[in-house]
């Protein structure tokens, strides 16, 4: 289900549980947005082993995403120049922004991602269905 489909949760008041809840909501937004969206293409006529395989796929390419994220891989470099892919997520209140973190900076995408396609973003809620 796309993530404009849920609601936000609250967000934790404690700096470092709010810091986890906002990488953990970037980690829902991207199994929901990315990974969701991709199984969801896959045709339904497919038999089980192929759609397995497919979801290995998609699984592996958000995994690649989440090393980039993780700063593993995605850097292009010649002397002392350096090309690389950030990857932050923000908290926004009336148009304000109220925290932001670089995923590079956090406890780790490539952890995270396992616990995340899992459905685990850890203890406190980050969202629920849209009228629920």
């Amino acid at each position: 289900m796309p993530s404009w489909q849920f609601e936000l949760c609250d967000t934790p008041t404690e700096p470092r549980a709010r810091e986890l809840w906002l990488q953990h909501a970037a980690g829902f937004i991207l199994v929901e947005d990315v990974r969701q969206y991709a199984i969801e293409q896959l045709d339904d006529g497919l038999d089980p082993s192929t759609r397995a395989a497919a979801i290995k796929g998609i699984d592996a390419a958000l995994y690649g995403v989440m090393m980039v994220a993780d700063g593993v891989t995605g850097g292009l470099r010649r002397k002392d120049r350096l090309v690389s892919v950030q990857i932050s997520v923000r908290l926004e209140e009336a148009g304000r922004i109220e925290q932001e973190l670089n995923l590079f900076d956090g406890d780790g995408a490539c952890m995270g991602y396992h616990g995340w396609v899992r459905g685990d973003f850890g203890d406190d809620p980050v969202a629920r269905p849209l009228g629920r």
